[in-house]
Order: structure tokens, then sequence, then C-alpha cells
């Protein structure tokens, strides 16, 4: 009994003791809330108010798991997540009861299923296309689907390590975006295009400008095949790239040619670029240096804007035009960008890819430059969409995150990513197992190639870049559908091969 009431004792007070620190507490912040004059409902509403704020910030993944439906969310909703989940884990994609997708949405695209499909000995897998032909050497690409440019520095070394193992795995290439090559890129030795951003990190001389004996460098690696000049980019066009200081640690420094610990902000765009011609001066600079095939990659603001550089093609002829060129949406990622460039600049996808490759075959230059469709095209529908469209390959950053593990918790231009790919917190990186992930990345590459051809054998063709805007029907205000081909008609240019719709 007594050691009863001692125990009862004891936690009376351990219960008083805490209740007179809660009050404590409250007390302070209640002074240091109605003394401050930052924020008006704190002081109003002192101590209470502070929840206004923890629940605004929590309220984006109470949203994630318990409110939103499967198809609401943004940037990416849960469903098309899952199919990342799911094929990246290998575990199938097939699902019952019927589709969650609303049909009715303006600008839904849907595919034009054929009455008689070919049967499966009659159906083939992509050939493999040539970039660059005109090049000293000349690129064999193997696959239509292919990851885009994410930055060493940006995302992680572990990150690195997985995309490029991976991409090796499924035999696609993997661009570096505008951070440099770094040695993790070359371990896993896949296919590389090497982008040149408007700071030209890793190819730049103390002045900031191109430093063609440190581009000869580049190109020496064997499996350097591609370089791309990135005028901009989806998600803050007319904005250069921007890595905060937090995390440039001083082996990306060194890698970028800058230092270590300090914002890094590229210029808006290239210093010696001041028009179409400059660019094509460029494009043929790099070339020539490096041997190698060289594109660009951009986002459209306007036919006429991008008139020009097809103009200007004329003019020279077709020799001077880039080896490629990447097509970037407005509706394109990024790890750090100001919220109106990516809310309100820049084409979408939907509409430029159709307007480029318009102007393109209309110039007579289908056959010399390939189209790289990039932004938000995560899914085989949308990969299937682009191919139908116009493009000749399909690149995707975020999800090839998705299939790393990413969970959309929109913190990587924080250091804290939860998953460790945009984080360089070695406790965070821990959880990113490299010789996991990378068969995860070679798994959903596989799976997105596998799930293009099955809706190309539905349409009626024998591969997926035989698909043509006929395929594809898009919904319209009314309810009615449209075929692509009579919303967007393929112009070609007298002598140029059959038009794509």
């Amino acid at each position: 009994m007594g050691v009863t009431m001692y125990a009862l004792n004891f936690m009376a007070v351990l219960f008083a003791a805490v209740i007179g620190l809660a009050v404590l507490v409250a007390a302070v912040f209640f002074v240091i809330d109605r003394a401050q004059t930052e924020d008006a409902i704190r002081r109003n509403y002192p101590v209470l108010g502070r929840f206004r704020n923890l629940f605004s910030s929590l309220g984006e993944f109470f949203r994630q798991y318990f409110f939103a439906m499967d198809r609401e969310e943004l940037p990416f909703n849960r469903a098309q997540r899952e199919w990342v989940k799911r094929a990246s884990h290998q575990h199938g994609n097939t699902v019952a009861f019927g589709s969650t997708r609303n049909l009715n949405i303006v600008g839904t695209s849907l595919f034009v299923n054929a009455p008689f499909p070919p049967i499966d000995n009659q159906f083939a897998s992509s050939e493999p296309k040539v970039i660059g032909a005109g090049a000293r050497v000349p690129f064999t690409a193997t696959s239509f689907f292919n990851l885009s440019g994410m930055s060493y520095g940006a995302i992680s070394k572990p990150a690195v390590l997985a995309l490029s193992k991976g991409a090796k795995r499924a035999g696609i290439w993997m661009n570096t975006g505008e951070g440099a090559l770094s040695p993790y890129h070359l371990e896993g030795g896949c296919d590389i295009v090497f982008q040149i951003g408007t700071a030209k990190y890793g190819v730049r001389d103390e002045a900031g400008s191109l430093d063609e004996d440190k581009l000869r460098d580049i190109a020496a690696h064997e499996t350097v095949r591609m370089f791309e000049i990135k005028l901009s980019q989806g998600a803050k066009p007319g904005k250069g790239g921007i890595l905060p200081g937090a995390k440039i640690t001083p082996e990306i420094a060194r890698i970028r040619g800058i230092a270590p610990g300090k914002d890094s902000i590229s210029p808006n765009r290239h210093e010696e670029v001041d028009d179409w011609d400059d660019l094509l001066d460029m494009i043929d600079r790099v070339r020539e240096v490096t041997g190698k095939p060289t594109g660009i990659k951009l986002v459209v603001g306007s036919e006429d804007g991008i008139a020009g550089l097809f103009e200007a093609i004329t003019q020279r002829g077709p020799e001077s035009a880039p080896d490629f060129i990447t097509i970037d949406g407005g509706e394109g990622g990024t790890g750090a960008a100001p919220m109106p460039l990516i809310d309100l600049v820049g084409m979408s996808i939907r509409e430029a890819l159709p307007l480029v490759a318009n102007m393109r075959n209309a110039h007579g230059l289908r056959d010399r430059i390939p189209l790289v469709a990039s932004g938000k095209l995560v899914n085989p529908g949308d990969v299937a969409w682009a191919l139908a469209t116009g493009a000749d390959f399909v690149t995707s950053a975020r999800g090839f995150m998705f299939a790393l593990g990413c969970i959309q918790a929109l913190k990587c231009n924080r250091n804290t990513c939860p998953t460790g790919i945009t984080t360089h917190n070695p406790r965070f990186q821990a959880g990113l197992v490299v010789e996991d992930k990378e068969l995860r990345v070679a798994a959903y590459a596989s799976e997105i190639i596998k799930e293009v051809e099955t809706i190309a054998h539905s349409v009626g063709v024998a591969e997926p870049r035989l698909m043509r805007r006929k395929h594809v029907r898009v919904v319209q205000p009314d309810g009615r559908t449209m075929l692509m081909s009579d919303l967007w008609p393929q112009h070609v240019a007298e002598g140029a091969h059959a038009a794509r719709n």
C-alpha cells in the first residue's frame, strides 16, 4: 500500500510539474506574441495564432494522404505517382473496375483504337535512330524514352549513381543537366548528353566564357555522346539556374568551377548569343570542337519567337541546323525557381510540340532535326501522345525521381529532401540505396517503353514512332472529340516525307 501511495503521489507531482511547465511556456509565448509586430494573427491571438502556421505547413502533407482524390493533386496526382511506383517495383500495372480518370475534361487525349490491330507477330520494337549524321561522331540512340537533365548539385551523389546505372541497364541516355559532368555520371557507363547551360559549368574559363580545351576534355569521354546548349527550361524561362549555397559542397564547386558555399545563379541567357545567327554560330563551334552531335533546349514563348530559328537555318543551309531540338514545356519542373515563372511563363508542351513540329516539317527539316519532347511526360499516355504529335524522343526527369522514391515533399530547394534525392545531408542520403534504386530506374524506363508499344499496337501500327496525329482524339468544350490531325494539320515542305497525320 505504501509503495502504491508513493507512486500515486509521484505521478501527481509529475503531472503538476508538466502542467506548470506548459503554463509557463504558454505565458512566455503569450508575452512574445503580444509584443512582436510582424504577425497580426499572433499579436491579436497570442499562442493560439501559432497553430495557424503549423497547420498551414502540414496541410500539403495531410491533403496528399487523406483528403485529395487520386486525380486531384498538383503538380503530379496520386494516380500518376502510383503508376510510376508500381512500374519501378515491377508490380504490374493492371487495374480493376474501370478508369478513375475524368474523360470529359477539355483537352484530354484519347487514342483511336484500330478495328483490326496487328497480331503479335506483326509487332516490333522501335528502331534505333541516328542523331547528327553529319557530325564526325554521330550518335545512334536506341530508345525513344530517355532521362532528362538533372544536375549533380540539384540532386545528390547516390541519386546520380542510381540514375546512371539504371540508365545503362535500360539502354537509355542520361542528360547531365547544366551542373557539369561528375564522376558519378560516368561510373554507370550509360550514354550521356552533356548540357551546356548559360553559366557553362564544367566548360567555363575564369571569366565564365566557353573554354574549348575543357570542351575537348569532356568530349574525349566515349560515353559522352551529344552536347545540348540550354537556352531555357520550362520551370523558369528567362531565368538562369539557381543552386542555393547550402547545396554547393567543395566537390560540386570544383566540378562546376565555382566558389563553394555561395548561391550560384546562372545568367538568364548565353551572353555571346544575341540572336538566332549567333546561336547557330555557337552550335557550329561546339560541334566542330567536340566532333559530336550538338543540339539546343528551349521553351517556346510564341510562334513568332521560334520562327526566326528556322528562317536562319533556311538562309544558311540545313548543315547549319542543330542536330536536335529539345522542347521543354512551361509545365516543366526544377529544384528552385520563382513562382511567377513556374506558374505563368512559357508555352505548354501540348501546344509547343505540334507548333514546332509543323515549322520543322514546313522547312523541309524533318529528317535533319529530331525533336525531343519534355515537360511533365511521366506516364505511357503522355509519351505516346508526344510521339504521335511529332516527337522523335521523349525525356523525363520527375518520372525518374518518382522511380527513385520521391514523395513530392516539395523540399528540393531546401537541402532537406527526406528521400535523399535532392539533398547533400549524409543522414538523408543514407536512405537512398543505389543498388536497389538503379533497378527501379531501369524497370520504370522499361515499363514505359513496353506500355507505349502496347498503345501503338492498339491504334494499329507496328511500333510507337509510326503513331500519327490521326491516332489521337482531343476532347472539346462541347464534350465531343476531334482528331488531333484536324486541330493541328501537319505542314510538310514540298519534297519532304509524308505528313505525320
